[in-house]
């Protein structure tokens, strides 16, 4: 098992690849939210799995990603040559700003910072006409980039996974680096860390920084997909949401992050199905608290704990 684990991220990928001609444009659309979600998980585990640090306001980023790519595309659409990297670098760059004051807190306090800044950034869309007020803006055109138009459900569909492939390799080779092994000594003993010489506050704010610019890619996806941005995207509720996936698929691998969105926004879908639930639906959310206060019970490890269970016994 050990031997096929670093192939199976890309086997998973090269079997959505071919899978695509199967599905369904309902079954496209889920599997593309699926993906942005992917990313938008991976990009907190980077903090929370590989750092140690629990971010309560890590939608501001998904949400600036989103709103800086529907704005510079204006009426007459954009070109993702420049919208992509303004949404990953307007996300960054207001991750430099938050992370440089909040990372000079620790523990509940620096969870409170992040919330702070996120609602600050969430008001400022949503009370100011920058962002359309509380309807949100549109987008009129999709951005393209020659025969690559994200308005095509394929083009969009193979866009969406190669920068899903891209955001998985990306924090692989960087979790095996020296710069990953360092984030993992952050997070087991800071002081330690410092003690030996390592300028702790640099690499925290280097891997926030990337995170939040991972977070601007998947928003930048997001609204290429939807279509529209509204300031819910930078809700703390988003920020909850994102943090239950990497808690429900495990923190630490990278794969706990996938497949805590892809197990989440499952759930979601089958709980709002009236067909599946029947008049649950209606109460969806609550069914849905109460699925993840027994997964989270049950699996303490999430969902990749499963698999170290069942390897002892295999091994016996």
């Amino acid at each position: 098992m050990k031997r096929l684990a670093p192939w199976l991220p890309a086997g998973c990928a090269l079997a959505l690849a071919l899978c695509f001609p199967l599905l369904s444009p309902y079954l496209s659309d889920l599997v593309v939210k699926v993906m942005i979600l992917s990313i938008f998980a991976l990009s907190l585990q980077l903090l929370v799995g590989m750092t140690g640090l629990v971010s309560l306001g890590h939608a501001a980023f998904y949400g600036i990603g989103a709103y800086a790519t529907v704005l510079g595309s204006g009426s007459d659409g954009g070109s993702i040559a420049w919208l992509l990297p303004l949404a990953m670098g307007a996300a960054a760059a207001y991750a430099l700003f938050v992370g440089a004051l909040s990372l000079r807190t620790r523990g509940v306090y620096f969870i409170m910072v992040t919330l702070a800044f996120a609602q600050m950034a969430f008001f400022v869309f949503h009370d100011t006409a920058l962002g359309g007020g509380s309807d949100g803006i549109y987008m009129y055109v999709r951005p393209a980039l020659g025969p690559l138009d994200l308005e095509d459900r394929a083009t969009q569909f193979f866009f969406v996974l190669g920068a899903l492939v891209f955001t998985y390799g990306f924090l692989a080779l960087l979790q095996r680096s020296r710069f990953g092994a360092a984030l993992a000594g952050i997070r087991v003993n800071e002081q330690r860390m410092r003690a030996a010489g390592f300028p702790t506050y640099g690499y925290k704010l280097a891997a926030f920084v990337i995170a939040g610019a991972l977070a601007g890619l998947a928003g930048f996806l997001l609204a290429a997909r939807d279509g529209v941005v509204n300031p819910e995207l930078l809700g703390w509720h988003n920020s909850g949401e994102v943090l239950l996936m990497v808690i429900l698929g495990g923190l630490g691998p990278l794969r706990g992050a996938v497949i805590g969105a892809v197990a989440f926004t499952l759930l979601k879908e089958l709980l709002q199905t009236h067909a599946l639930v029947g008049p649950l639906a209606d109460h969806w959310q609550l069914s849905l608290g109460i699925a993840i206060i027994a997964f989270v019970a049950l699996l303490p490890r999430g969902i990749v704990g499963i698999a170290s269970r069942l390897a002892p016994k295999a091994a016996s």
